[in-house]
């Protein structure tokens, strides 16, 4: 997003009064919102347009909305997502943050609550990981976080932009205990379970990119944080 330029919405809503109504708060709040009926829609018109972060409904016709979070994944890794829904269920909760979620909102919800959240995630999204050193070598890897790559024996693997911020993290720190709640406050913007599930998928995510080399370990301290190692000091 260009400074000084309005922060663009995709919100998908199939409740055309709630969709409306969102649609109008926000952009009192000085949002462009671009509101999209149903999941196809969503879709057609994410690809159509450059957004900065989308607002999707769950229940939803054509397509609902953690297909349409799936889809919109496979398009870009990086823009952050909001589930919005009446589900309030944890395993439902748990499933938005599996698929990259970035927060989860149950209705009935707060105006105000919804413009803070998006504040939040917007600010951590445009303003990252703010630390000079920005590639570090990991075992037979090369990281490099600014272009959210890892290199390894001239194969380029590229990684999202919440896993790359994971990584540094654990990089400047090789060898010694990382808090889950530095992370959390660091990367998520605050500690909080839903927040901790989705870190550890992140997790899983780093081990299975790293796996050629089998000297680089993340350790899990069960509660507490975690630990990389790639057989070196």
């Amino acid at each position: 997003m260009s400074i000084g330029k309005s922060p663009k919405i995709l919100l998908v809503e199939d409740d055309p009064s709630l969709g409306m109504l969102i649609k109008d708060f926000l952009g009192m709040e000085g949002f462009n919102v671009i509101l999209a009926r149903d999941g196809v829609e969503g879709l057609s018109t994410f690809i159509s347009g450059d957004f900065d972060i989308c607002i999707l409904d769950v229940m939803m016709p054509l397509m609902d909305g953690f297909t349409l979070a799936r889809k919109i994944r496979k398009k870009n890794l990086d823009v952050p997502i909001i589930f919005l829904t009446a589900k309030s269920l944890k395993e439902d909760k748990l499933n938005g943050f599996d698929l990259g979620g970035d927060d989860y909102i149950t209705k009935p919800f707060d105006e105000d609550e919804l413009v803070r959240r998006i504040n939040a995630i917007l600010k951590r999204s445009f303003k990252g990981v703010e630390e000079p050193d920005r590639k570090c070598k990991l075992g037979s890897f090369e990281f490099d976080h600014a272009n959210l790559e890892l290199v390894h024996k001239g194969h380029v693997t590229r990684i999202t932009k919440k896993e790359a911020d994971v990584l540094i993290m654990l990089c400047r720190n090789k060898n010694t205990l990382v808090k889950r709640e530095d992370i959390l406050v660091k990367v998520w913007g605050e500690n909080d379970y839903f927040m901790g599930r989705s870190l550890d998928v992140f997790i899983t995510k780093l081990r299975k990119h790293l796996k050629p080399d089998p000297a680089i370990k993340i350790e899990n301290v069960h509660g507490v944080g975690f630990i990389l190692s790639d057989g070196k000091k």
